[in-house]
């Protein structure tokens, strides 16, 4: 069963996690105050709504509280980000992401009970969608437009078993390139070696080879 999320927001920051998660096969409903941005994402998101978040009859009507994370992408508009939040808060989501806009906001947020909060200016869209999938996928940086390089745990469905019994080039069309281990760094991996649950590896390959790697080996449900 695919996750569930749903973003608040929906303007550059907001639209761009709302594309990656649609674009990687998740269920996402997708909110804005404005129409014209709503109707930009009906037939990309799952569904996608015109509604004041700072509303919680609202929310509620919408079924937010079934939703596993809500990410929270209000622009200027400190006062409803924080508003927002407060009411996810208080309706018990179990995992909350918030857009910041300065340090000071961010202070306010960690102390009314987001999750996680993340700066735009320095965080990437596509590389938080990715980070949002799974807490197995470490980070997530692109080459090109459609060629990327991920870091991600080897988790529970690759542990004890080597590159070779993973094949994952045959498989996903995607190349590691790297493994850490602790502190030390392999860059020239060998076929025969076990991998620990606890090993970081890098991998390098077309998005769309990317995530089926990631779906069938690195997501994990939680």
């Amino acid at each position: 069963m695919n996750r569930e999320f749903a973003v608040i927001g929906l303007g550059r920051f907001g639209g761009s996690i709302c594309r990656e998660l649609s674009r990687e096969g998740m269920d996402v409903l997708a909110m804005d105050i404005n129409e014209d941005r709503v109707n930009e994402f009906k037939n990309i998101a799952s569904h996608a709504v015109i509604a004041d978040s700072t509303d919680e009859a609202t929310l509620k009507e919408l079924g937010i509280k079934n939703i596993e994370h809500v990410i929270v992408a209000i622009g200027d508009n400190i006062q409803a980000s924080i508003l927002t939040t407060v009411i996810l808060t208080d309706l018990n989501i179990k995992k909350i992401t918030v857009k910041a806009n300065n340090d000071y906001h961010e202070k306010i947020l960690n102390r009314i009970g987001a999750n996680h909060v993340v700066h735009p200016e320095r965080d990437m869209g596509k590389r938080i969608a990715h980070s949002i999938i799974s807490n197995n996928i470490l980070d997530y940086l692109e080459l090109s437009d459609d060629h990327s390089i991920v870091e991600v745990k080897a988790g529970k469905r690759m542990e004890g078993k080597s590159l070779m019994d993973l094949d994952i080039r045959a498989n996903y069309g995607c190349n590691v390139v790297a493994i850490k281990q602790g502190s030390s760094i392999n860059v020239s991996p060998s076929a025969e070696d076990l991998l620990d649950e606890q090993d970081i590896l890098i991998v390098i390959g077309a998005d769309k080879d990317l995530s089926r790697f990631e779906k069938h080996l690195v997501i994990e449900e939680s």
